[in-house]
């Protein structure tokens, strides 16, 4: 494989610092070109120096102009929340193929992304483990494409696993009172404050299933969550003839990573291997009455149009005012609820219509918030 040059969106939160990680193992196969944050200049400086090589961008124009004049190969697209989805279509546009953990870009804007990254001819590839796993089962030895046995064709159902968060083990009654502290005690993974909040509440899993949906271009009735708190499994595919695969490893978001910038090939890698002679695994169904965001998702990718812009624009607003202790835990369902009752109907056009859409929906959760 040639060297590839690689630009590192979010460079300083946990995606990016995995990243970078996982690049300082192959300094032969890569080249970083750019690095980037949202506002943690002093950070990034501090990386320029393990990587004197790569450009530093800060957020907004100065990162989507940097993203333009990086030349990258592969972008590794780390950012939290909305924010991610201007770079994603900046990295496409450069003809840079995406390794994507920003689910947000395909929740609000993705058929347009896809469309884009097709029409430039550089690939979409998941980074988040769910989405990861399902990705190469279906692409198992490349038989998705040749209408295999993993094959997109022969595929009944995506199975996505989730660890259930903190209060997986709490009743209704005592989620009332949980405070901020409580719910950014993940019990499996290390990630930042807002996709913390969003695994406790199953938001995160609500916007998964919307990626999935778009990702790999099945209805909704076809993708179904599972509670798995090991967090092994990371998901599974059942097939037209009843058969399962699933894709198992650690929790670590290091091993998706290296799979998305090696894409299509393979690569060794020096992470802590399974040990069988150690393992549990347990599943269950989701309490949907305890975490009523998922049910949410499965109703904004439903009803199409911009609600799943909504579902996310609304839960950002919600888990915002969380953040910063102004509502309480379960006011987030019911928020995203309130607003996803509105009229979000439409075809998304263009990017800009999305970002509208999205301002908008977060002015009246901004506005509902206040009065609670």
């Amino acid at each position: 494989m040639a060297k590839r040059r690689v630009a590192v969106l979010g460079a300083t939160g946990s995606i990016g610092t995995s990243a970078l990680d996982v690049l300082s193992r192959a300094p032969d196969d890569f080249e970083v070109v750019l690095l980037s944050s949202h506002t943690q200049k002093d950070k990034l400086e501090q990386l320029h120096k393990q990587w004197p090589r790569a450009a530093l961008a800060l957020s907004g124009g100065e990162l989507l102009s940097a993203i333009a004049g990086a030349g990258a190969d592969i972008t590794i697209n780390g950012i939290s929340g909305a924010a991610g989805l201007e770079p994603s279509m900046a990295a496409i546009e450069a003809g840079s193929s995406l390794a994507l953990a920003n689910k947000e870009t395909v929740v609000m804007a993705g058929p347009l992304v896809l469309q884009r990254a097709r029409e430039k001819r550089v690939s979409v590839i998941p980074v988040d483990s769910e989405h990861s796993a399902v990705f190469h089962l279906i692409a198992a030895h490349g038989a998705a494409m040749s209408g295999g046995a993993h094959g997109a064709d022969s595929l009944e159902e995506i199975i996505l696993t989730a660890s259930g968060g903190p209060f997986r083990n709490r009743t209704l009654e005592e989620m009332e009172n949980v405070t901020l502290e409580d719910a950014l005690a993940h019990p499996t993974w290390n990630m930042g404050p807002k996709i913390t909040v969003d695994s406790a509440s199953l938001a995160n899993k609500g916007l998964e299933v919307i990626e999935a949906v778009r990702l790999f271009s099945v209805p909704a009735r076809q993708v179904r969550v599972v509670i798995h708190p090991q967090s092994i499994v990371h998901s599974m595919i059942r097939m037209k003839d009843g058969s399962i695969y699933a894709s198992l490893s650690r929790p670590d978001m290091r091993q998706p990573i290296q799979q998305a910038l090696y894409w299509p090939h393979t690569a060794g890698s020096g992470f802590e291997t399974l040990d069988f002679g150690a393992l549990t695994l347990e599943f269950h169904a989701p309490d949907t009455e305890k975490f009523p965001m998922l049910s949410l998702a499965y109703e904004a990718v439903m009803r199409d149009g911009f609600y799943p812009c909504v579902y996310n624009s609304a839960n950002e607003a919600a888990v915002s005012a969380f953040l910063s202790q102004r509502i309480r835990f379960l006011d987030i369902p019911r928020i995203v609820g309130y607003i996803l009752d509105r009229d979000w109907s439409g075809a998304p056009g263009d990017i800009d219509s999305i970002l509208e859409t999205h301002r908008l929906a977060g002015e009246v959760a901004a506005a509902y918030i206040d009065k609670l």
